[in-house]
């Protein structure tokens, strides 16, 4: 048996539904959106939730507790290990220069450095916010963490 060989079983391959195409083809006329109506008229689209001008069952239940989603500060991260793979000849690290080399993306307002991985040369690294870990390994290559 080859792919080329495999075929659908009887019924599996279906006709495209062809609406409005006259009576004999059993969609016409109406083009199965019944008859008349808001929902018939070509355009038409009722938002989810809309209930005809009913209070609609979203608004009367009452709602509760709090979402931060919005609020929220989001940091792009980066690891230590990362910083180790950066040009040796680069010495001070920021958002731009990480953004040059791809690490992040650009236009980043607030970085984040983790201490994953290991780091052996001195760097000078600028950012929001470093980890306990990241701070430790960059001050032991004998580079400093800058909190901006």
């Amino acid at each position: 048996m080859r792919l080329h060989t495999l075929k659908n079983v009887k019924g599996a391959v279906h006709r495209k539904k062809r609406v409005g195409c006259g009576e004999g083809g059993g969609h016409g006329k109406t083009s199965t959106r019944g008859g008349k109506g808001q929902s018939a008229r070509s355009g038409s689209s009722i938002r989810p939730g809309f209930e005809g001008g009913q209070m609609p069952l979203y608004r009367k239940l009452p709602h509760r507790g709090f979402n931060n989603y919005e609020f929220r500060t989001s940091y792009a991260v980066v690891n230590v290990g990362d910083l180790a793979r950066l040009d040796a000849k680069i010495t001070e690290v920021n958002t731009e220069v990480l953004a040059a080399a791809g690490l992040v993306r650009s236009g980043v307002k607030l970085l984040k450095v983790l201490g994953d991985g290991e780091i052996s040369r001195a760097l000078k690294v600028t950012a929001q916010k470093f980890t306990g870990s990241a701070k430790a390994k960059l001050e032991k290559a004998g580079g400093t963490a800058i909190v901006a």
